[in-house]
């Protein structure tokens, strides 16, 4: 089981999206590079993410290289994997889990239950509490998009844990980036995943999250 060391880190304003990409950019990245059904699915865009937290709040950027990109759903918890999307998985009770899901222009959708067929969307209001600054460019040789998100995550969102306190504390997730929509679709996690067919709802397979 992969481990991930989390600091926190001090916002003074959680608005502010350039102090919070600022202080996210000075983390060490980790890659989301396991490609579970790489048979499938060969295409493999070049993804990181970065993962700090506050009192109130987790702070998530990730950095996305591809060919392309899809950005059509702009209704909160619309069907966001079928763009440019990515995914932060985590459980605080080992019994369900939150998955929290982001597309390149920041519509997210956010769930809650103990499995992928046992799940209910968290009300609107609540998910439009995760603020979100997204930067999309073509790189230079025209071949290929780079994309940065960036998401303040209050820890009110975590709706069933009230409250929620991370600083000590070890808790086990797993991050994603997909596409399904996409010309080429793909499906990558930062912790391996056995599945026969793409399924991102695997929580025995979470990787472990250290807050420091």
């Amino acid at each position: 089981m992969k481990e991930l060391i989390i600091k926190e880190i001090s916002i003074a304003d959680v608005k502010d999206f350039r102090a919070i990409d600022v202080a996210l950019d000075a983390l060490p990245k980790t890659s989301i590079s396991e490609s579970p059904w790489a048979a499938s699915y060969p295409y493999h865009p070049m993804v990181q993410f970065a993962l700090g937290y506050g009192p109130a709040h987790l702070f998530l950027k990730y950095y996305v290289t591809e060919k392309t990109i899809r950005a059509v759903t702009n209704q909160v918890n619309g069907m966001v994997w079928q763009d440019s999307c990515v995914e932060f998985f985590i459980t605080l009770d080992e019994v369900a889990y939150y998955n929290i899901e982001i597309n390149c222009i920041g519509t997210a959708l956010v769930g809650f239950g103990p499995s992928k067929n046992e799940r209910n969307r968290l009300p609107a209001p609540v998910v439009e509490e995760i603020g979100t600054s997204s930067h999309i460019r073509r790189l230079s040789n025209d071949k290929l998009f780079h994309w940065e998100l960036t998401a303040c995550i209050p820890l009110t969102v975590f709706l069933h844990h009230q409250p929620v306190s991370l600083k000590g504390k070890r808790l086990r997730g797993n991050f994603y980036k997909c596409g399904d929509l996409l010309p080429e679709p793909h499906y990558l996690s930062w912790q391996p995943l056995d599945s026969a067919t793409p399924n991102f709802h695997l929580p025995a397979a979470f990787g472990s999250l250290h807050f420091v």
